[in-house]
């Protein structure tokens, strides 16, 4: 993960790495006895960059919600190319989610050091029982809780489906 300003922010413009994890730890500081959701999404849009460059353009959004009075929310964007179908879209989302909670939560973790309250972490899918995702639900869902973290699907998915479409 790059600690030069690639993260961006609603509310604190473009941000470090390092600033994103002190500023979830004072946002769970804030209220220690309050239940938190991390939430990290990952969704996508197929954008042009040149007549004959089509690449899939891919928001990651990382959302710490304290339940019942809202949250604060950040995300970063990389884009990648040969992604042919639906099927592809959608494993290079879920893909990109796992691999972002695999490096981003241990270094939370040291910052945190145990002193915060407690969170449930979610890895938020842009797929649901409804539509042309439905086929790959099982599969997806499959890979975030191979990995170790909670799946969450549509329309609990608001990290990917909400937060992260936002800024594709």
């Amino acid at each position: 993960m790059n600690e030069e300003k690639s993260f961006h922010s609603a509310t604190y413009g473009d941000i470090a790495l390092k600033d994103v994890f002190l500023k979830i730890k004072s946002f769970l500081e804030k209220d220690p006895n309050a239940a938190y959701s991390l939430v990290i999404g990952t969704d996508s849009h197929e954008r042009f960059y040149s007549k004959s460059e089509k690449s899939l353009y891919l928001v990651t959004a990382v959302v710490v919600h304290r339940k019942g009075f809202g949250g604060q929310y950040f995300w970063t964007a990389k884009k990648i190319s040969n992604i042919k179908t639906l099927r592809d879209k959608i494993y290079a989302e879920t893909t990109t989610s796992i691999e972002f909670a695999g490096l981003f939560m241990p270094k939370l973790r040291k910052i945190l050091n145990g002193s915060t309250p407690k969170y449930n972490l979610e890895i938020h899918i842009d797929v649901g029982e409804h539509g042309d995702t439905r086929e790959m639900l099982k599969e997806v869902v499959g890979m975030v809780t191979g990995n170790g973290f909670t799946a969450k699907i549509k329309p609990e998915a608001y990290g990917a489906s909400y937060v992260a479409d936002k800024h594709t």
